[in-house]
């Protein structure tokens, strides 16, 4: 099957700045038809009028809550047959939290795992049936670099093991889908200059975390979405299981 016989659902993509709306550029670039869902409904048809209008594809943009079934239930209803099979998931959504470890309650805690974990979690199980039936599909975790090296960028300790909970998700899907044709992996971006970062990366403070990365630079949204689109392709079937980092060499390991 070629990306045109198939749709790419990313969550969390009605961000302008967004990782989440430079993979739907990026997916819609090379051929795939695109189902954006984000919170922000405005937001996500916004992305996906967008990338029909540029790159001549079919793209839905529709409102989805992650962390709750029958939200992300009724998303996926409208998409069924109004776009074509679901090829590949984007694991997009995602929420940081900054508060440190011995003041976090267990409402923050909760509710960064609900996201990041939970979320994935419910949309991956709706759709990973149907590639699995299939034969192909192609599953992709935003993870982060707070999950390699402890934190330390933005993500206080719930963020960090949220995403870390993501690495271990996606290794273990792996496995069990491998056999069935589908792929997992998961992408670490470091400090990626979104509306999430942007307030961060002022005077002092952004002279400081640039002179830790090698390339002398931030990352920005295209970094991610290139390398999220590669791990999608119907070529790349012998990569399964892997983190890829895109952190311009400030974490090497």
């Amino acid at each position: 099957m070629s990306p045109s016989e198939m749709t790419a659902v990313v969550t969390g993509a009605g961000s302008r700045r967004g990782i989440g709306r430079a993979t739907a550029h990026t997916l819609a670039a090379a051929g795939w038809n695109v189902a954006v869902l984000d919170l922000d409904e405005a937001g996500a048809k916004e992305t996906a009028d967008e990338a029909a209008g540029t790159h001549g594809v079919r793209a839905t943009g529709l409102a989805c809550d992650v962390t709750d079934a029958t939200s992300v239930e009724a998303a996926l209803a409208t998409l069924d047959g109004a776009l074509p099979p679901v090829g590949a998931l984007v694991n997009n959504a995602g929420i940081t939290s900054p508060v440190p470890f011995l003041e976090v309650d267990d409402a923050e805690w909760e509710r960064v795992f609900a996201v990041n974990v939970r979320g994935a979690y419910t949309i991956t199980r709706r759709l990973a049936p149907g590639m699995a039936e299939r034969g192909f599909g192609r599953i992709v975790f935003l993870s982060s670099v707070s999950a390699e090296r402890g934190g330390g960028v933005f993500g206080g300790v719930a963020y960090s093991a949220a995403k870390a909970g993501q690495l271990g998700f996606a290794r273990a899907l792996a496995r069990e889908l491998g056999p069935h044709g589908v792929t997992v992996n998961s992408v670490a971006p470091g400090l990626i200059d979104t509306d999430i970062t942007g307030g961060a990366l002022e005077g002092e403070k952004k002279t400081a975390l640039l002179a830790g990365i090698p390339v002398g630079r931030n990352g920005r949204v295209e970094d991610v979405a290139d390398l999220i689109t590669y791990l999608c392709r119907p070529e790349t079937g012998y990569v399964t299981g892997a983190t890829y980092d895109v952190n311009g060499g400030s974490h090497i390991h």
